[in-house]
């Protein structure tokens, strides 16, 4: 359920309802708007009766929501999220691009790369620190090191920095260090570590299931928002099919899809989706068309020697054509423009 309270509504009846809500044995929920407040009530297992709300001072309507994925979903909030990540927006109207490696593998190696991405445009620096692998004896980052390193090339770049958190040890350390955690694939229905996010100090960008429906995505986010985090971005990196023209089949139907029914913004990750750096550039192109607020894309300037995911690592200089054309698409459809 949805409580919209009243535009002049007082900070007294704004706590007055949560108390209610609280003594039914719900948990409120409070969504700050530009006009008013709302609180989404969660926890309950049937409907709640709007009559216990709509009578109480300062409420103006008591709405049902019939979405299973509550707060996330545009029956609670109708305008769209944007997410203050180190400063800068990610949703709105300009289109984010985040670059970098897949794992920090090294200080030059990283401090190379990341000078490269800043020079092109990049918005924000990614890189992996803790790297969950099919192998066990793949590559598994650097931990703690690579954090440091990241936190450094922040200073020197500017450059807000994403990093993945694999558990919640490794949570606690990116709180620390980052700007943004970001919760994988692999990792989406980790629910242990999704309930740790929403209690996390950064935004979450939580990233698609290798198989995960559209309505698995949104209830991982709920489970993040539920615990007090709504700053969440969710990203597409491409979903397990039949098809072996490419490593993932990259779902550009998501977008507005998740538009239609949330509020949080969308991101598209044209690496994990296809595996290949020769169809980064294009599906980018073609995620800004279809109405993703960013994308995250690989970038290596040693591809071939990269301990991680090098065949989908573009080099620095086409990162830098791939972000003019870009913003040239991103204008196309009014994007971009204060």
């Amino acid at each position: 359920m949805l409580i919209v309270m009243k535009v002049d509504a007082t900070a007294e009846e704004v706590q007055d309802v949560e108390e209610r809500v609280r003594t039914l044995g719900f948990r409120p929920n409070r969504i700050p708007g530009s006009e008013r407040t709302a609180i989404g009530v969660t926890g309950n297992q049937g409907a709640i009766d709007p009559a216990e709300f709509e009578g109480l001072p300062g409420v103006k309507e008591a709405i049902r929501v019939t979405r299973p994925y509550k707060l996330v979903s545009r029956e609670v909030k109708a305008a769209d999220s944007i997410i203050d990540v180190g400063g800068k927006p990610i949703g709105g109207r300009r289109v984010a691009i985040i670059a970098g490696p897949c794992a920090i593998e090294s200080e030059a190696q990283t401090r190379t790369i990341a000078a490269a991405v800043a020079e092109a445009g990049a918005d924000f620096f990614r890189g992996g620190a803790f790297k969950p692998r099919t192998s066990p004896y793949s590559f598994q980052g650097l931990g703690l090191e690579g954090l440091k390193i990241l936190a450094a090339v922040r200073k020197e770049t500017g450059l807000p920095v994403i990093t993945e958190a694999v558990d919640e040890e490794s949570m606690a350390m990116v709180e620390e260090y980052a700007d943004a955690a970001q919760i994988g694939a692999r990792n989406m229905q980790n629910f242990s570590l999704l309930k740790r996010a929403g209690r996390a100090r950064l935004p979450i960008f939580l990233k698609r299931g290798l198989s995960a429906t559209l309505e698995e995505l949104l209830m991982a986010a709920e489970y993040i928002v539920s615990e007090g985090n709504y700053r969440v971005f969710l990203c597409e990196r491409g979903v397990r099919t039949f098809a072996d023209h490419s490593r993932n089949t990259l779902d550009l139907a998501i977008i507005p899809s998740v538009k239609s029914v949330s509020h949080l913004p969308i991101l598209v990750d044209p690496s994990h989706g296809t595996g290949r750096r020769d169809k980064v550039l294009p599906l980018s192109c073609a995620a800004v068309a279809a109405g993703a607020d960013g994308i995250m894309v690989e970038v290596h300037h040693e591809p071939h020697r990269a301990l991680s995911d090098g065949p989908q690592a573009i080099l620095p200089g086409d990162f830098a054509r791939l972000v003019k054309d870009v913003r040239a698409v991103a204008a196309l459809f009014d994007r971009d423009r204060d």
